[in-house]
Formats: structure tokens, sequence, C-alpha cells
């Protein structure tokens, strides 16, 4: 049965086609900045916004769906669609596979929870986190425990406020400095002592926080993306940046 989401002001923000939009656009900058400006730290760090947004448009879609088959199938074929793209562009392997996988296992580790047959609560999770740890995919068993974490906190605004900040610093523990080098001399060797000190401990992962501020509004865009859209914009972009990156290259 299709579950409603709560629509009350306590409630996470639930504008699906706002979210889509924002995650996409910020998807794009950080794979421009991994492949063709790698220095430009900046869009790395707008990049951090994408994921968590895609982990929430899944826990959303999940509680949401009337055909989880048809879900996860769009899932794994869009996933096998942007394999060799993801390679190509982003320079990975077989053996590395795309965040779609990582999405996927989410979405079928939400199922078990609902389903709730012969413990699959409690096994599915389990079974989906050892793949993920198993298998190299984009974001690992880390990105898979986030979109089990929003699904369970789904509900109310201050849980998923509590497991974005707790989550982010638990995986920027794992992730380098994005500061590194940079300090603060505003004058007031207290004031710069106090930012410095904390500034060079900001790791990129930290900085998926970023979008939480999106997570916790309650907009009404009405913005609504075309459904080929929204699942071709991942393959999608991949083709044109490894095209440009082949014309740029030669």
């Amino acid at each position: 049965m299709r579950e409603k989401v709560p629509g009350s002001l306590a409630a996470p923000n639930t504008d699906h086609g706002l979210i889509q939009v924002v995650a996409i656009v910020t998807m794009v900058i950080d794979h421009v900045g991994a492949i063709f400006f790698p220095g430009l730290m900046f869009l790395r760090v707008i990049g951090r916004i994408a994921f968590p947004l895609f982990c929430w448009g899944i826990a959303v879609g999940a509680a949401r769906t009337r055909n989880f088959t048809r879900y996860a199938l769009r899932l794994l074929a869009l996933g096998i669609i942007a394999q060799p793209f993801y390679m190509l562009a982003l320079n990975h392997t077989w053996t590395q596979l795309n965040v779609l996988a990582t999405l996927l296992l989410g979405l079928i580790a939400i199922r078990g929870m609902q389903m709730r047959r012969y413990g699959s609560a409690v096994w599915a999770p389990a079974v989906c986190l050892v793949v993920a740890t198993a298998v190299t995919m984009d974001y690992g068993w880390q990105g898979v425990l986030l979109i089990i974490l929003m699904y369970l906190a789904r509900h109310t605004r201050g849980g998923l406020m509590a497991l974005m900040v707790s989550f982010c610093l638990l995986w920027g523990a794992g992730s380098f400095a994005v500061f590194r080098g940079v300090s603060m001399d505003s004058g007031f060797p207290m004031l710069d002592r106090a930012v410095n000190s904390h500034i060079s401990r900001i790791s990129l992962q930290f900085l998926a926080i970023l979008a939480m501020p999106l997570l916790m509004a309650k907009t009404e865009s009405g913005i609504r993306l075309p459904k080929w859209l929204s699942y071709a914009a991942y393959p999608g972009h991949l083709l044109i940046l490894w095209l440009i990156k082949l014309l740029v290259q030669g």
C-alpha cells in the first residue's frame, strides 16, 4: 500500500521537483569540477549537496511508490546504462559501480523493512549493507546506511536534522580536509585562533550537511520534472561530459 509522508509543518521538505532540480544541478557541478577543474575545490564542495538529496528522494519515493518492482527495475536499468559513461567520464573501472547501485540497494533495504516478512526488517538492510561493503560502489555502505536512516527519520524535521548532523560528522572523519593551508587573519588574535582551530578540520564529506537547509525548509515550488528527464539526467550528463572531455583532450 502506498504510504503518505506527513504534510505537517513538523515534517521535512517533500517538494520533490525542487529537490530533484537542486540535486541534479549540484551533481553536474561536482562532476564538472572532478573532470575539468580538479583544483577548484569549491565545485566539489557544492557537489556534496547532491547525494543526500538523492538519498532523500529514495527514502520518500519508497514510501510513496505504487509499484516497487517497476521503481527498482528503473534504477537497475539506468545503472547499467550509466556504467560505461561513469567509467569513461570519471575514470572508473567495471569493478567500481556508479551511484545508482547504491540507491538501488537503499531502496531494496527499505522494501525489506516495509514487508516485515520472516525478519526482513532486519536481514534485508543487513544484506544490502554487506553487499555495499563487499562491492565497490559510489558512496558505498555509508550511502546505503544514509538512505535507511533517512527513511526511518522521514516523519520529523528534528529526527532528520539530528541524523544529518551526526552522520556528516561521522562521515567526514574518513575524508580529507578541504581547507588545508587556509587560515583567517582578521586582526583579532583570539577570534583567529578559535576559527583556525576548527576550519582546518572541516572535511569534504562533512560538507554534505549543506543539503540540510533544503531538507528542513517547507517549499512549494510547483516544479514537476518530466519523469524521463529525471531518470535520464544521471547517464545523460555523464555521456555529455565524456564527449566534452574527448573534445578537450583532442
